[in-house]
């Protein structure tokens, strides 16, 4: 199954050597076994490529403390899968922390720690708009796009912040400390990231199958000009307001 995996992922346009941020649901590929899809993205990545996944915990009881060795990802199960699977690290970060292995691993992941809202300069979201990354949605259409908060951290727009919260985390050594971050707000919005389908031609944002599911590989460079310059346009291009 691995080796039709990566064929799939071929024809889609993932290369050795990228740097690659998936965001899935598992069940719409019709794969029976994760570490299939996992090693279907390693092959083709190669031993200098970097696979990346959200491991947002955002749902986490008690909201105020995150162990980043234990606290579970709330962002479905091939995530969590990574999560736990052995050699995988994540970057420390109370609600919005990922996940990688290959070839940059340290250097997507090792920063985020610094920042002080969920997807700043040094967030593995940004630095891979940064190194020219690519974005996989293995079957979860557009909407789930994480990438897209690091954009909007980029224009500030007025839905985008939520109140400070202070949490008490555990690091990767057990060091204990509490840190005070700048939330994600969006009080009143529904997010609509689909809405790069019309924005991106089909160089930048590619369409295929992989297992049984439709799947979309997206280039975060020109994700993140176009969108940047939409929401200078306007600002509320990516959110609906929610009914009352």
């Amino acid at each position: 199954m691995s080796n039709l995996l990566t064929h799939q992922l071929k024809e889609l346009g993932l290369r050795k050597g990228d740097v690659v941020m998936v965001h899935a649901s598992f069940q719409s590929l019709g794969v029976s076994d994760p570490e299939d899809v996992v090693k279907g993205l390693l092959d083709v990545l190669g031993p200098q490529g970097t696979l990346m996944m959200p491991a947002l915990s955002y749902r986490q009881e008690p909201a105020e403390f995150h162990d980043n060795q234990l606290t579970p990802s709330c962002v479905g199960f091939l995530a969590e899968y990574f999560r736990t699977r052995p050699g995988t690290r994540r970057s420390l970060h109370p609600t919005h922390s990922v996940c990688a292995v290959g070839g940059d691993a340290v250097g997507m992941l090792d920063f985020h720690g610094s920042d002080t809202t969920p997807c700043g300069r040094n967030s593995p979201f940004n630095l891979l708009i940064e190194r020219k990354g690519k974005i996989l949605m293995l079957g979860c259409g557009l909407w789930p796009n994480t990438t897209m908060h690091a954009i909007e951290e980029r224009v500030e727009p007025p839905y985008l912040y939520g109140p400070e919260r202070e949490y008490t985390l555990t690091d990767e050594a057990g060091k204990v400390f509490r840190k005070t971050y700048v939330t994600h707000g969006f009080a009143g919005f529904t997010q609509r990231y689909d809405r790069v389908e019309g924005l991106l031609d089909e160089a930048h944002l590619r369409t295929g199958r992989v297992g049984n599911a439709l799947c979309h590989l997206i280039d975060a460079g020109p994700l993140c000009r176009c969108s940047v310059r939409k929401m200078h346009e306007d600002p509320f291009f990516f959110v609906d307001r929610e009914m009352v």
